[in-house]
C-alpha cells in the first residue's frame, strides 16, 4: 500500500490508496514511516466548514496532517525558523508571498529585543522591510504593526519613521489602520497609549476581500426613504465595511490566548487581514513570528505559513499552539466578538466610595 502526501488548501492530505490519487496534483510519494513520523499530528477534514477541522481515531480514511519544519520548502504547509529572518527571508524566491504582516520590536528593551540607538533600529528594518519587498507577490500586501519607540520621555511614532522605507520600493499605502484596545500601562506624566497603527502597503494590483470580514451594520433594517429604491433596505445584507479603526482586545493576562511572551499579537487581529487580503493556499509570512500568532490565523483560513523568531522559547510556544490548533485544542478569541462590558450589577462596576480629587478648581 503506498501513501501518498500532497498539498491542499487544508495544510496536508495523506489518503491510503493502492494507486496514485488520479484527481490531485502536485503529490510526492513517502514512506509509510516519513508519513506518520516528525511534528505531525493526524486529522481530518470537515467537509461541513471550509478549512475547519477535526481529530479522528485510527480509523479514519481520509486524515490531514501538520507538519511542522524549520527550513522553507515549496508547498510546505508550516515553516517555523529559529534564527534571524533575514537568514530565513533569503532563502525564500522572490514573489512568494501573497501577505507579509508583522509586528517587529519597537526598540523599548523589552526581553526579547536589545535596545539600541533609534538610527540603528531603523537600519535594521530597512533591511528586514527590503527583503519583505522582494518576497512579496505583484498583488500581495504588506501589513507592518507598530506603535511607539520611547526615548527619555519622547514619543516617536514608527509607522511615521518606516513610511519611507515602503516608499523608496514603490510601494502603495492603502490603509493607516488604527488599532485601539482599553488596556495597558497608565502614564503619570502624558496620556495613557491605548492604540497602535498598522500600515497596509501594496503595489500597484492587490487582493482585497471584503465580503469575508464584515461586520454587523449599526441599522441593519434602516430603509431608503425617498427615490426610486424607496422601502428597500439602504444597507449591504451581509454587514458593513469594518472601517479603519479597530477596537480589538490587546492580549493580557486574562485574555485565552495569553501566553509567556509579553507583547502577543492577537490572533482576531490577524484572521482580519489574512481573509481580507488573500485567498486560500496562499503563503502568510510573518518574519518577527514570536508566539505563532499569524501560524495559527493563516493555517486555520486554510493558507501556508512561514515565520521566523529569534527566541527559542517563543518558538517551541509556536509549534505548541499550531499543534494545538490541528488538534483542535487551540483557544482563541472569535473573530468579531463583541468587546466584554460588564452588567451594572457587578461588583467591579460599583464604585466603593467618591475619590478624592486632587487639584480641582475652585
Amino acid at each position: 500500500m503506498a501513501v501518498w502526501l500532497f498539498a491542499t488548501h487544508d495544510l496536508h492530505v495523506v489518503i491510503a490508496s493502492r494507486g496514485r490519487p488520479r484527481d490531485l496534483v502536485g503529490t510526492q510519494r513517502v514512506s509509510r514511516n516519513e508519513a506518520v513520523g516528525g511534528e505531525e499530528t493526524a486529522l481530518t477534514l470537515d467537509r461541513a466548514r471550509p478549512g475547519a477541522v477535526r481529530r479522528v481515531g485510527m480509523g479514519g480514511v481520509e486524515k490531514a496532517r501538520v507538519r511542522i519544519i524549520s527550513r522553507y520548502a515549496p508547498g510546505a504547509s508550516v515553516v517555523l525558523h529559529r534564527g534571524d529572518c533575514l537568514d530565513l527571508l533569503s532563502t525564500l524566491p522572490a514573489g512568494v508571498a501573497r501577505l507579509v504582516i508583522t509586528s517587529p520590536p519597537y526598540n523599548l528593551g523589552k526581553v526579547y529585543e536589545r535596545r539600541r540607538s533609534l538610527e540603528a533600529y531603523l537600519a535594521d528594518q530597512a533591511r528586514v522591510i527590503a527583503e519583505c519587498t522582494r518576497v512579496l507577490a505583484d498583488d500581495g500586501s504588506i501589513c507592518w504593526q507598530v506603535g511607539n519607540h520611547v526615548d527619555a520621555g519622547e514619543v516617536f511614532p514608527l509607522d511615521i519613521l518606516l513610511y519611507p522605507f515602503f516608499k523608496r520600493h514603490g510601494l502603495v499605502l492603502r490603509n493607516r489602520i488604527v488599532w485601539h484596545f482599553e488596556h495597558g500601562l497608565h502614564c503619570a506624566r502624558r496620556f495613557s497609549g491605548r492604540h497602535e497603527t498598522i500600515l497596509w502597503f501594496t503595489r500597484a494590483d492587490y487582493v482585497f476581500r471584503l465580503d469575508p470580514v464584515r461586520v454587523p451594520q449599526k441599522y441593519p433594517g434602516k430603509r431608503h426613504y425617498k427615490g426610486p429604491r424607496a422601502g428597500e433596505l439602504s444597507c449591504h445584507p451581509i454587514g458593513k465595511n469594518p472601517g479603519d479603526v479597530w477596537m480589538i482586545p490587546n492580549v493580557k493576562h486574562n485574555h485565552v490566548e495569553k501566553t509567556l511572551h509579553p507583547c502577543q499579537f492577537p490572533v482576531e487581529l490577524v484572521e482580519r487581514l489574512v481573509l481580507a487580503l488573500t485567498d486560500r493556499g496562499d503563503l502568510v509570512i510573518d518574519p518577527y513570528m514570536g508566539v505563532g500568532s499569524t501560524a495559527v490565523a493563516a493555517l486555520r483560513h486554510g493558507r501556508r505559513t512561514v515565520g521566523a523568531e529569534i527566541d527559542p522559547r517563543y518558538v517551541r510556544v509556536a509549534r505548541t499552539r499550531v499543534r494545538a490548533l490541528a488538534e483542535g485544542r487551540l483557544r482563541t478569541r472569535p473573530l468579531g466578538r463583541p468587546i466584554y462590558t460588564p452588567s451594572p450589577g457587578q461588583a467591579v462596576v460599583r464604585r466603593p466610595h467618591a475619590p478624592a480629587l486632587t487639584d480641582a478648581p475652585a
